[in-house]
Order: C-alpha cells, then sequence, then structure tokens
C-alpha cells in the first residue's frame, strides 16, 4: 500500500537528558512531555559507588557533562537538561551554575537546565519562601540539598529521609506518601519537594496536592518543566500545580472538617 501521501511523521522538537549510569525512570520523564517533543537521553559512565555525595560528585564532573553533551549534539536538541537532583546540589548554587554553563558550552550554546536550578526556578514560579522535603538519601546527602536551598533564600521546615544508597527506583508510591505526610507539618510550607530523579513520584502528585493544600514538586517534574519551559512548550501532567495555575486554587475545606478554634 502506498502511504506516500502520509508525509511522514509528524516533526519534533528535541530534549537532550543526560541522567546518570543508574538512572531507571525513563518513562516517567516521558510523561511530562507533550507528543511533538522526543527526549533523547544518554547517561553518564559506570562507577562502582553507592548513591553518596561522593557518587554525586562523580556523576557531575564537567569532564562527563562535556561528553555526555556532546553525544547528544548528532541528533541536534533543542535544549539540554541534566537529570540529577544530588549531582547538581552537591556543588551549590554556584557549581550548578558552572554545571549549565558546561552544558551550554559543550552543546553549541544551547538552553541548559539542571534539576536543582529548575526546582529553584518552579518555587520563584509559584512564589515558595518556605518548604517541605522529602528524599531517599543519607542523611548527609539531604543536609546537602538543604544547604542548596538554604542558599536561595528558601527556608527548609520539615523534612523525611529513607537513608537508601541504593535501589532507589523501587521505592513504592505508598512509601512516598508517608514521607510526606511526616514531613509537612500544617501551616508549615509552601510547598514540598520530593528529592532525586530516580524517585517515582508521577501518579502521587495530584493525591498529595489534595491533601496537603500546597504545590507539590519532584525532582524529574521540574526538569521536564524547566527544559520544556526554555522551548515555550507547557509540560503535561494531570491536575498539577506547578503545571496549571487552576490547579494552585484549593477550595475552602467544608466547615465540618476545619480545626474548631480555641476557647477561653
Amino acid at each position: 500500500m502506498d502511504v506516500s501521501f502520509l508525509g511522514g511523521p509528524r516533526p519534533q522538537r528535541g530534549v537532550g537528558v543526560v541522567a546518570p549510569f543508574d538512572f531507571a525512570l525513563d518513562r516517567e520523564l516521558w510523561r511530562w512531555v507533550p507528543d511533538d517533543v522526543s527526549l533523547h537521553l544518554t547517561r553518564t559512565p559506570f562507577v562502582p559507588v553507592e548513591v553518596s555525595l561522593g557518587l554525586a560528585r562523580l556523576v557531575s564532573e564537567h569532564q562527563t557533562l562535556g561528553d555526555a553533551v556532546r553525544a547528544l549534539s548528532a541528533v541536534a536538541p533543542e535544549v539540554l537538561a541534566y537529570a540529577c537532583t544530588s549531582g547538581s546540589f552537591v556543588g551549590g548554587i554556584a557549581g550548578e551554575r558552572s554545571m549549565c554553563a558546561e552544558m551550554s558550552r559543550s552543546g553549541g550554546e544551547l538552553p541548559a537546565v539542571t534539576t536543582s536550578g529548575a526546582l529553584l526556578e518552579a518555587l520563584t514560579e509559584l512564589g515558595c519562601e518556605r518548604v517541605a522535603l522529602v528524599t531517599p538519601y543519607t542523611v548527609s546527602v539531604t543536609r546537602a540539598l538543604e544547604t542548596y536551598i538554604a542558599q536561595a533564600g528558601i527556608r527548609v521546615t520539615g523534612r523525611a529521609y529513607m537513608g537508601l544508597t541504593r535501589h532507589i527506583w523501587k521505592v513504592p508510591y505508598r512509601d512516598v506518601v508517608d514521607m510526606a505526610r511526616r514531613a509537612v507539618r500544617p501551616g508549615s510550607a509552601d510547598a514540598l519537594f520530593i528529592s532525586c530523579t530516580n524517585l517515582p513520584t508521577y501518579d502521587v502528585i495530584p493525591q498529595l496536592e489534595a491533601e496537603l493544600r500546597i504545590p507539590v514538586l519532584s525532582a524529574n517534574q521540574v526538569t521536564m518543566w524547566g527544559a520544556l519551559r526554555r522551548l515555550g512548550i507547557r509540560a503535561v501532567g494531570p491536575y498539577q500545580a506547578l503545571l496549571d495555575e487552576a490547579a494552585r486554587d484549593w477550595p475552602a475545606l467544608p466547615a465540618q472538617t476545619q480545626e474548631p478554634e480555641e476557647t477561653q
């Protein structure tokens, strides 16, 4: 059958993604991407190191980033994204900016974004000054994330962490939800951030936003939002506050569920 009348596949706009060697959630990234955008992923070289600050430094070295970006150049992406939270906050704000500059230089001056840089952009977009954190990390890696956020003038008001050093992609949604409930005290945070691109989050975001009544951001969500934003394209997702302004207005709670006022 002659199908030449179809004219070929739809034109695609490309996002080049550099991920750590152990990244396992490619499919989750795609869920935020509209049909006319393609993700082109490459991974950093394997190193026999568990999830730690040491690993974060290894997968974010400038030589590693430059090599990965040059490998992506053959498919001509329009924007570059580094999909790793710890690798992009381990050097602080100055380190994150330097990573973006190196990626852009290696990619022929393409715009570049990292997960941690996109997080700060998202918090600014939402007007957040206080944030609660959920991480799968050890305490030392979690504290490094807190330091990075504090450098941006944002206060961390709560945290919950798991202490994991491997197989983070296997954490079930129920554990993510339980950690979120522990991290957020009522009225204490303007947003919740769920860190680590290897932690599954896509399907829990609307549920947690409805329950906690604050925006819920995740590492993969802000990465895709930040990259697509540089192309003038909106990320897609089911009723998530970062992606949809209408989702930022939570209706008032029914009177019977509100806590009673204190009486003297």
